[in-house]
C-alpha cells in the first residue's frame, strides 16, 4: 500500500473557534489523502484477518438492537469506552437514521449528548470517543476516509475536520484501532493485500499521519503498554496467524510476540499493561479449533488453555480485563461475552478461580462493552427504550466470589443472583458444574492450581515467545 502525498485542506472558520475555546488550541488541518474504495467488514470470525475489522466499532440503536453494516453483517460491541473509562461513544438512532452520540461515565449517574451532523450517518461509520469528550468519527464516501472531531455547541454539534485518507490499493480495508492510552491520540488499521498500515488520524500536528508499514496482512490491536507506544497486531503471513508487536516510536519496527507452534493460529485478544495477563486464541492444543488461553507478559511459564473457558456451542469472547492488578495476573476479574442459541450473556473468570460465572446480562446490553474497575467493578452500558443510558454495576461479593449488582440510570435492574442462561430456572447443573453461594452456574475445570505470581519482565514465555519486546 503507498500513501500519497498531503495536501492541505482548510478548517471551516467556526468550527476552528469552537476547538480553541474547548482547548486552548487552534489545531492545525490538514488532509493526508489515501483511499479505500470498500465499506470495511465487521465480522464476528476472528479466524478471517480479510475482513480487517475484527475489533469494529460498534453500531447500537437507543433500543439495544443491532443494526446491520453496508455488507449485511453484524458489529462486534455495542459501544466504544475510553481506556479509563470517562466516555463511549455509539451510533445510535431511530429507524434507519443514525448518529454520533457520546456518553458521560465518569459523573453522579452516566448521561448521553446526541451529536447529529448535518445528515444522516451511513450504518458503516465509525465513532470513538477521544480522553476531552470530544467524539471521533470516520466517514467513508467517495473512496476516501475523513475524519473529524465532534464535540456539543449549545443544541448544535460543532465538527473539526481532520483529513482524510486514501488508499489506492484495490481491496485495502480501513478501520479504526482501539482507543489509546491517554486518550490524546487515535490509530487506524489500513489493511492491503501484502501489507498492512498504522495512521495516526487524531491528536497528530498535521492532520492523519502514516507511522508504520507492516508486511502481511494484520488484524486485531491490543495497546501493551500505558504510553500507547507498542501495538500488538495479529499478522496472517505464510498461511499463518502470529501476534506480533509494532513499535510506534522505532518507525514501526516489528517484533514476534506469540509463537505457540509453527503450525499454529496465534492471536492476542486482550492485553492488561499492569499486571501483564494476556488473552490468547491458539489452535496450538486443538489444531483446526482455537481455543481461548492465558499467559503472562515476559513470563518463562507457558500459555494454558483452561477446560471452563471452552462452551460447547457457543463463542466466548473476553471483552475487559480488571486493571491495577501489579504483579497479581491471576487475580485480575475477565469478563467474557457468551453467544450462543439462547443469545448472549456475561461471563466472568479469573485465573486463579479456574471456573467461570455465567450471569445474565442486563436488559438492553450493548452486547461486547465493559470496562473494570481496578477495585474489582464491572461497568457494563446498556440501553432500552425506557432508559437509553445506563450503566449496570456488578461488584465481586466478598467470599464465594459471586457478583452482586445494581444499576445506574433509569429503568435499569443491576440483579445478578438469578439464574443464568444456562440454568434459567434455579436448579441443579450436571456433573460439569457446581453452584456458589448466590445461586449462579459455575462452570468447573479440572485445570491444576495456578502459577505464582512472577515479575513482568522482557523475556519470552516458553510456549509463546515474547520477541525482543522492548518496553523502556
Amino acid at each position: 500500500m503507498t500513501a500519497c502525498a498531503i495536501e492541505p485542506a482548510a478548517a471551516n472558520e467556526e468550527n476552528a473557534e469552537d476547538a480553541e475555546s474547548a482547548d486552548g488550541e487552534t489545531p492545525r488541518t490538514e488532509d493526508a489523502i489515501t483511499e479505500d474504495g470498500q465499506t470495511p467488514r465487521s465480522g464476528n470470525d476472528r479466524q478471517t484477518p480479510e475482513s480487517g475489522n475484527d475489533r469494529q466499532t460498534p453500531w447500537t440503536r437507543s433500543d439495544g438492537q443491532t443494526p446491520e453494516t453496508g455488507n449485511g453483517e453484524t458489529p462486534r460491541a455495542g459501544c466504544v469506552i475510553t481506556v479509563d473509562g470517562s466516555y463511549a461513544a455509539r451510533l445510535a438512532g431511530h429507524g434507519e437514521s443514525w448518529f454520533p452520540e457520546r456518553w458521560t461515565l465518569d459523573g453522579p449517574e452516566p448521561y448521553a449528548v446526541p451529536l447529529p451532523g448535518n445528515q444522516p450517518e451511513e450504518p458503516g461509520t465509525e465513532v470513538q470517543p477521544m480522553g476531552d469528550g470530544r467524539v471521533l468519527i470516520r466517514r467513508f464516501a467517495d473512496g476516501r476516509h475523513a475524519f473529524s472531531l465532534l464535540y456539543p455547541t449549545g443544541p448544535q454539534t460543532g465538527e473539526l475536520p481532520l483529513g482524510a485518507v486514501e488508499c489506492p490499493d484495490a481491496g485495502t480495508v480501513l478501520r479504526l484501532l482501539p482507543p489509546a492510552p491517554g486518550g490524546e491520540k487515535a490509530y487506524a488499521l489500513a489493511v492491503g493485500p501484502y501489507s498492512s498500515a498504522v495512521w495516526l488520524v487524531a491528536g497528530g500536528a498535521f492532520g492523519p499521519e502514516h507511522l508504520a508499514e507492516v508486511p502481511g496482512r494484520c488484524s486485531g490491536g491490543v495497546w501493551l503498554d500505558r504510553a500507547g507506544r507498542m501495538l500488538a497486531l495479529d499478522r496472517e503471513a505464510g498461511g499463518r496467524t502470529k501476534a506480533v508487536v509494532v513499535d510506534l516510536e522505532r518507525g514501526g519496527e516489528v517484533s514476534p510476540l506469540l509463537q505457540i507452534a509453527d503450525g499454529s493460529d496465534d492471536r492476542l485478544l486482550l492485553a492488561d499493561p499492569d499486571s501483564g495477563l494476556l488473552l490468547i486464541s491458539s489452535d496450538a492444543p486443538s489444531p483446526g479449533c482455537a481455543r481461548l488461553g492465558w499467559g503472562v507478559l515476559g513470563s518463562t511459564l507457558p500459555v494454558r488453555f483452561p477446560e471452563c473457558l471452552r462452551v460447547p456451542g457457543c463463542a466466548v469472547t473476553p471483552f475487559a480485563i480488571q486493571p491495577g492488578q501489579v504483579l497479581m495476573p491471576e487475580s485480575c476479574g475477565v469478563a467474557l461475552r457468551v453467544d450462543g442459541s439462547m443469545g448472549s450473556w456475561l461471563g466472568v473468570w479469573r485465573p486463579a478461580g479456574r471456573q467461570v460465572l455465567h450471569l445474565p446480562a442486563p436488559e438492553g446490553w450493548l452486547a461486547g462493552a465493559g470496562l473494570w474497575t481496578e477495585d474489582g467493578e464491572l461497568l457494563l452500558p446498556y440501553a432500552t427504550p425506557d432508559a437509553p443510558c445506563g450503566v449496570a454495576r456488578w461488584a465481586a461479593a466478598s467470599g464465594n466470589g459471586a457478583l452482586a449488582g445494581e444499576a445506574e440510570g433509569p429503568g435499569g435492574t443491576g440483579d445478578a443472583g438469578g439464574a443464568g442462561p444456562e440454568d434459567p430456572e434455579g436448579g441443579g447443573g450436571d456433573g460439569s458444574s457446581g453452584r456458589d453461594g448466590a445461586g449462579v452456574t459455575v462452570a468447573q475445570s479440572p485445570e491444576p492450581g495456578p502459577p505464582e505470581p512472577v515479575v513482568a519482565r522482557p523475556v519470552p514465555l516458553q510456549q509463546a515467545p515474547l520477541g525482543s519486546l522492548v518496553t523502556k
